[in-house]
């Protein structure tokens, strides 16, 4: 009888900040118990240093936010798309509305979660709004932006893979949908260099991923090129 031996390999793995901190860790986890003889080098960098890393092979796989690849060079698959909301107060006067529309928080003091480009990917639709929300506050810290929002400070448009429904005060945070015609959801997804030859535990890296998400309606294998 033949058996198969353990699969042994190093994969090195950078990802941004929002990545990293809300999605990634439970996956490495299960990969690592899946394939415990394969090693993985972690990084957390900016999008355009994680692109100048696979080109040059510092880095075997990204993963990112997939709307802010610029490279026609990098190959990317998406993995799952996380909806933008409004994040809202408890008791606030726009929560009796279910969907609201761009116009509808225009006046609202608004706080901008400032990491992984966040402000430029909100600049893009807000620019095909024709407005500009009131921005009272630029901050690197989600904690601050949950405060904020939870004391009644301002409100903010963030993915649902970051929202959590309490501040650290133990305040409520709600959430109202937005127009899908205004605000796309955030791509999370892999990315790597175009030809690059992949080792075996890079392919198992990638196949752990699509054997979880290629079922979702989110899944895309494509190149960056046709979407940025």
């Amino acid at each position: 009888m033949h058996v198969q031996k353990p699969l042994h390999g190093t994969v090195s793995i950078a990802a941004t900040y929002t990545i990293m901190g809300y999605f990634l860790p439970v996956h490495l986890k299960q990969f690592s118990r899946i394939y415990p003889h394969i090693k993985l080098e972690l990084f957390e960098n900016q999008r355009s240093i994680i692109e100048t890393g696979l080109l040059s092979g510092k880095y075997d796989i990204g993963i990112v936010i997939n709307d802010n690849l610029t490279c026609p060079d990098i190959v990317s698959e998406t993995l799952l798309r996380s909806e933008r909301r409004i994040w809202l107060p408890s008791g606030h006067p726009l929560l009796e509305k279910e969907i609201l529309s761009l116009n509808d928080i225009v006046s609202e003091p608004f706080i901008i979660l400032d990491v992984d480009e966040a402000w430029e990917t909100a600049k893009r639709y807000w620019n095909t709004a024709s407005t500009m929300p009131d921005v009272i506050l630029h901050t690197h810290s989600i904690e601050a932006v949950r405060s904020m929002v939870a004391n009644d400070m301002g409100i903010t448009i963030l993915s649902d893979m970051v929202y959590r429904p309490w501040s650290l005060e133990g305040k409520r945070i709600e959430t109202r949908a937005l127009s899908k015609s205004e605000v796309f959801p955030m791509s999370i997804g892999l990315a790597w260099r175009n030809n690059v030859e992949f080792t075996p535990a890079m392919q198992a890296f990638i196949n752990y991923f699509r054997k979880i998400f290629m079922c979702s309606p989110g899944y895309q294998n494509r190149n960056v090129d046709h979407f940025i």
